[in-house]
């Protein structure tokens, strides 16, 4: 694969001419190389590769043929575009475009596929992604930071816009969006996504403190991948236990956490009966009610901030969860260079008080070493946030437009690789219509089977004569 990229030109001044590009486009190279981007991949190449529904930040395509099609659109196009996406058209091109950069209808549909809607939109704020984003935002104008009357205001405006949002998942004309604040963010799935036949809700990463709040407010939840562990851990003491007793060892140790023992439910004051016998009550120190509950509860606490924390919400509960939600006070920072700032809405679809934002995306020429030397290489790189529909779309442009081989490096936005958790029984029975929910009826095909990458997802995609492979 991609060792490293240079620049078409040879000459030193051009190759320094943009430094932070082409170490970005190196950087993007040796993730490929990485201990972390190795494994899961299927064994032979599938028509379809599996949903992801972590955000992107960045996504490096890169073909041998030429992204030249894909530059300097013309107002018109670019126009048309944007028409294209507001009234949900459907683009089928043939499956190999013998002329790309004269194809009119490609770089409208590329236009297209670039574009997702925002709330709130302040220009000179990065608003992705928000997770560990204090340092890019420091220093920058935050007029509501010592203003209570304008943070009201901003996040009256938000709860708008978030209730409109919930509003057209629930009518199934919004698919999915995103609620992106400096703790955690909120996955919200229409019925019929995800392999759920009810709506869900997912939030990633939790602390035991805000499922506590959950809790206490009625919302029902799971702890899909905490359970799953429990699950396979007891699976394992269990055959452990039948392997000792089979070879007659017995006084094998169980346990849910590899041989350590459960709290029990009489670790109160009645259990400590025997330092009284030995005169020393009142000299040693008892573990108090929270204490115990604390012990009881130690391995949901130590998936705190972890992907294993990931909480799923469903059905009639997601209505729950978004009262909660609009009234939490953990979901606006009280300190530091996000306070006071409302949480990020993402969307796939036009919202009230979203605004229409668009990717980046820029063309790359270099040249890659490969056995015997070097070898042109072009690339297209996008830069997020990068929503799982816009992946896909642009997979349906490159396969025609890249005579059906390209290779794709992606960068996700780690938090958010736990929503790929699975959000449904594997029973269920999913039969819900979402005609008019503004996606393509192949992407929203892919989007609607079950999760397969569960805490994972999708580093490198590659297609080869129209077939794809993964690793993540």
């Amino acid at each position: 694969f991609i060792q490293f990229l240079e620049p078409a030109c040879e000459e030193k001044p051009s190759r320094r001419a943009e430094p932070a590009e082409s170490s970005d486009i190196l950087a993007l190279s040796k993730d490929l190389h990485s201990p972390l981007a190795v494994p899961k991949g299927p064994s032979s190449p599938r028509q379809e590769f599996p949903a992801d529904w972590s955000i992107k930040t960045r996504v490096l395509f890169m073909s041998s043929q030429p992204f030249s099609w894909a530059e300097h659109l013309k107002a018109q196009e670019e126009a048309q575009g944007f028409a294209q996406h507001c009234r949900a058209t459907e683009t089928t091109l043939p499956q190999s475009v013998q002329e790309p950069r004269l194809s009119t209808e490609l770089r409208c549909a590329f236009q297209q596929s670039l574009v997702y809607w925002l709330h709130p939109s302040l220009p000179w704020l990065p608003l992705f992604p928000r997770i560990g984003a204090d340092r890019k935002l420091a220093g920058k104008a935050c007029p509501w930071a010592q203003d209570e009357a304008l943070q009201q205001v901003l996040m009256s405006d938000w709860s708008v816009s978030f209730t409109s949002l919930y509003n057209l998942l629930r009518a199934r004309l919004c698919p999915y969006f995103y609620v992106c604040s400096a703790q955690f963010s909120v996955l919200f799935r229409a019925a019929g996504l995800g392999g759920s036949a009810v709506p869900t809700a997912a939030i990633a990463p939790t602390t035991r403190g805000l499922r506590e709040a959950m809790r206490s407010e009625g919302i029902e939840f799971s702890l899909p991948l905490l359970e799953e562990s429990r699950t396979r851990k007891q699976k394992n003491s269990e055959e452990g236990l039948e392997t000792e007793s089979a070879d007659g060892l017995g006084g094998g140790s169980g346990g849910e956490d590899a041989g350590e023992p459960a709290p029990s439910d009489d670790d109160d004051d009645g259990s400590f009966s025997w330092l009284e016998e030995m005169g020393v009550q009142d000299e040693v120190k008892k573990p108090d009610t929270i204490s115990i509950q604390l012990r009881k509860e130690k391995h949901e606490v130590q998936v705190d901030h972890r992907p294993e924390s990931l909480v799923l919400v469903r059905g009639s509960h997601t209505f729950r969860l978004l009262n909660f939600l609009i009234s939490c006070r953990s979901l606006v920072a009280v300190a530091g260079p996000q306070a006071g700032l409302p949480p990020t809405l993402l969307s796939p679809v036009a919202f009230r008080g979203g605004t229409m934002q668009t990717l980046k995306a820029r063309s790359v020429s270099g040249r890659a070493r490969v056995q015997g030397g070097f070898e042109d290489v072009f690339s297209l790189e996008v830069l997020g946030p990068v929503l799982p529909h816009a992946l896909h779309a642009l997979t349906l442009l490159l396969a025609p437009a890249q005579r059906g081989a390209f290779r794709a490096l992606l960068s996700p936005h780690e938090p958010s690789a736990a929503f790929n958790t699975r959000t449904a029984p594997p029973q269920e029975a999913v039969h819900q219509d979402l005609p008019a929910c503004g996606l393509h009826p192949k992407t929203l095909d892919h989007l609607s089977q079950c999760p397969t990458l569960g805490k994972s997802s999708i580093r490198l995609l590659e297609m080869k004569d129209y077939a794809y492979t993964w690793k993540a």
